[in-house]
């Protein structure tokens, strides 16, 4: 049970300074692409096999410009991004939902992935968020998803609302057959650099260990006490240590996606 309190006053933009996030994209990915639609048009339209680490800065990359660079340099993104989902679309086939990259209910759920896999990596790193704060950044994370293309008034009116969304669209995700040949790529990556194959175990553990029970359920993914109890190590242990580590070294991922993109823009 987490029974620390986060720092008073926090805003939506300290929370998606840290880089422990980087830890949480694995399950947003499986989170997304167990909702039928999002995770057809994944399975149809993207290659985690190959190209997981143009996936990984290609998104990365997205989040941070979308609450961190200037206007004119997150259009620069936008554009680019928008041309890559121009042909992420089809209808209906069979058992098989329609899709649309510019879906707004679709885009809602990605964007949903996004802010409660924050919240629940920096409350287990930094304590419960107060609910006066939890609700204003509530409300500042509706802003920011307008670079999501989710406007504020699509959002769940309320930190209630947005309970509820959740748990009703958590009951209607269905992985299928194309869906866990995705979710196996995104776990087990072949096309990453030599460094990260040592790493791919424990963040494999990670992502998992992180999915809500019924999702992991869904997706026939492995786990029991043992995996339970590895899991809660690993937890105590980076909770012991993340949040110690100087602000610089913890804001280091943002910071390197700026310069990079503002590099890119010349």
């Amino acid at each position: 049970m987490r029974t620390r309190q986060a720092p008073i006053g926090i805003t939506a933009k300290d929370i998606a300074a840290e880089a422990v996030y980087l830890a949480g994209g694995g399950r947003a990915l499986l989170l997304q692409i167990a909702h039928p639609a999002v995770g057809r048009g994944v399975a149809e339209h993207s290659d985690f096999a190959t190209r997981m680490m143009d996936r990984l800065h290609a998104t990365m990359t997205f989040v941070y410009a979308s609450v961190y660079a200037t206007p004119e340099e997150f259009a620069v993104v936008r554009r680019s991004v928008n041309r890559a989902h121009s042909p992420v679309r089809a209808q209906a086939a069979g058992d098989a939902p329609a899709y649309n990259a510019f879906d707004p209910e679709l885009q809602l759920w990605v964007a949903a992935t996004l802010y409660a896999t924050m919240i629940d990596l920096y409350e287990r790193f930094f304590g419960m968020i107060r609910d006066a704060d939890a609700e204003r950044i509530y409300r500042e994370f509706t802003v920011l998803g307008s670079s999501l293309q989710v406007p504020p008034d699509a959002w769940p009116q309320s930190r209630a609302a947005f309970e509820e969304y959740w748990r009703d669209r958590l009951a209607e995700l269905r992985p299928n057959a194309d869906t866990k040949r995705v979710a196996r790529q995104i776990l087990y990556p072949s096309a990453i650099p030599w460094w990260m194959r040592a790493l791919f175990p424990q963040a494999r553990l990670v992502t998992v260990g992180l999915l809500p029970p019924e999702v992991r359920t869904g997706f026939g993914l492995a786990w029991d006490d043992r995996l339970q109890t590895r899991f809660d190590r690993w937890m105590r242990w980076a909770v012991l240590i993340y949040p110690r580590l100087p602000a610089r070294l913890r804001h280091s991922p943002r910071d390197a996606y700026l310069k990079r993109l503002r590099a890119s823009i010349g």
